[in-house]
């Protein structure tokens, strides 16, 4: 069901800690947000995973659908509250989303590579 629309595939779902302390942004699919497949990915092979500066657990709390506090995985939504199925779950979301798009990253941006040269 999912990827069938721009939520599900270009919009947060998840925050998930890695064994390494980076965080990947994941889709409703569990794929680095803006990724259209099913195939299973490895996050470590893309430049998707970033340290996130501040991810407490009282931000944690902030961000999760459902208030958990652990920054390791947060859920921003679930199926009982998708963005896409009322005004109420959207503005809920949207407030969830502007504490997660507060917080800084830290590290290099990977540099970008240009086609023809």
């Amino acid at each position: 069901m999912p990827l069938r629309d721009i939520r599900s595939t270009f919009l947060p779902y998840c925050v998930e800690q890695q064994s390494d302390g980076r965080y990947a942004v994941l889709n409703r699919e569990y794929k680095p947000v803006g990724f259209w497949t099913r195939d299973f990915i490895t996050y470590a092979d893309h430049p998707t995973l970033v340290k996130i500066k501040g991810l407490t657990p009282q931000r944690a709390a902030k961000i999760s659908h459902d208030g958990n506090p652990n920054p390791a995985l947060v859920f921003l939504y679930n199926d009982s509250c998708v963005p896409t199925e009322s005004a109420a779950n959207m503005d809920a979301y949207l407030r969830r989303l502007a504490v997660l798009a507060q917080l800084k990253i830290d590290g290099e941006a990977p540099h970008s590579i240009t086609k023809g040269g």
